[in-house]
């Protein structure tokens, strides 16, 4: 009896070790789950970065870049192709991405342009023109903005005492294409002498062409010429008011106007049938259609305002105070082209014009 009892005791002995050892294994069991969703959760992705968080972070300091450039005309597009150089040649080709758009002569496109640019989180902008610029600084206080092809950026965010030596003092610097009026009232002096009554042709809607005008016929009136300024609102109208323009004139007189650079071939031919000499504001106008200009190098200042935008992305510059950059040492130039086609003979000093390769 005794040994049964003893057996008895030994078989429950066994039966609650064999049921510790399952609730062991049950609560094991149980933990696991709980440490694999633990460590999910420690996994879990971040919130989404802002857009330029996002690239820096992702791309280890690349950049991306809006362009919006009022027009396609060639003394623009070598601007918009000299800023990309400058960049890349100060970034590196992998490190910047551009956004390049045009907004085709549309002031109001150019606002739709940069609002995408500013929605997008851009890292800087490069407005080519002046319309470009009054679009990007209504668009945005806090993205730095790179104007170029700009005469005057005091007139272009109406600014008059803006010192161009200290910066606009707002998100936004740039390159001017300025060339004192009194250069080309002297380069009019040199090539024709006996003019007196000299016809200025503009688009009333460009603000940096209604400045240029004004100063143009200040400095040739302070000489006792006659100058008298035509107009047109938009393309529509130029070949008319280009025909009253070489009315009982000696000479006209285009400043740096987007719209008439987009024309010349028009202009052009009302002015040789009445062989008329054309005094440009720019080179590529010249090239299409005029005799002379001070001609600056529109490639140049738009590789000054990509080297702006690296200084500024890497090298933290402060967009508000960086001056201004101007072009350096204008040359007199002529289109000899032109010059035959109206029978008229340039007198020494001026360079010829020769097409790039």
């Amino acid at each position: 009896m005794k040994n049964l009892n003893k057996l008895l005791a030994l078989v429950l002995a066994l039966m609650m070790c064999l049921s510790l050892a399952a609730c062991g294994g049950s609560n094991d069991s149980a933990a696991a789950p709980a440490a694999e969703n633990e460590g999910a959760a420690e996994a879990a992705p971040a919130e989404p970065a802002e857009s330029g968080e996002a690239a820096e972070t992702a791309e280890g300091g690349s950049y991306t870049i809006g362009i919006c450039q009022l027009v396609q005309h060639d003394a623009l597009d070598a601007a918009t192709n000299g800023f990309k150089q400058a960049v890349i040649d100060g970034l590196g080709e992998g490190n910047v991405t551009f956004d390049e758009q045009n907004a085709q002569g549309d002031s109001a496109t150019c606002s739709t342009i940069v609002t995408g640019f500013v929605a997008n989180g851009y890292d800087l902008i490069m407005a080519n023109a002046t319309p470009a610029v009054q679009a990007a600084v209504s668009a945005t206080d806090t993205i730095p903005i790179l104007g170029t092809s700009v005469t005057d950026y005091g007139a272009a965010i109406d600014d008059a005492d803006m010192d161009p030596a200290a910066g606009t003092g707002i998100n936004l610097s740039g390159t001017s294409d300025g060339v004192p009026a009194q250069s080309y009232v002297d380069l009019l002096d040199e090539l024709l002498p006996e003019a007196k009554n000299v016809s200025v042709l503009y688009c009333s809607a460009e603000a940096n062409s209604v400045l240029q005008a004004e100063q143009f016929k200040a400095a040739a009136e302070a000489e006792g010429k006659n100058v008298t300024i035509y107009t047109f609102a938009d393309s529509n109208d130029i070949q008319s008011v280009v025909n009253s323009a070489v009315t009982d004139a000696d000479a006209l007189y285009i400043p740096t106007d987007n719209t008439a650079a987009s024309n010349m071939t028009i202009i052009s031919s009302v002015c040789e049938g009445v062989q008329m000499p054309i005094i440009c504001g720019e080179e590529n106008m010249m090239a299409n259609g005029g005799l002379a200009t001070v001609s600056i190098s529109y490639y140049d200042i738009g590789y000054e305002c990509g080297q702006q935008a690296v200084e500024i992305l890497a090298g933290g510059a402060d967009v508000s105070t960086m001056p201004i950059g101007y072009a350096t040492d204008p040359v007199k130039e002529y289109n000899p082209v032109y010059a035959e086609a109206i029978g008229f003979t340039v007198p020494e000093g001026f360079t010829a014009y020769t097409p790039a390769a």
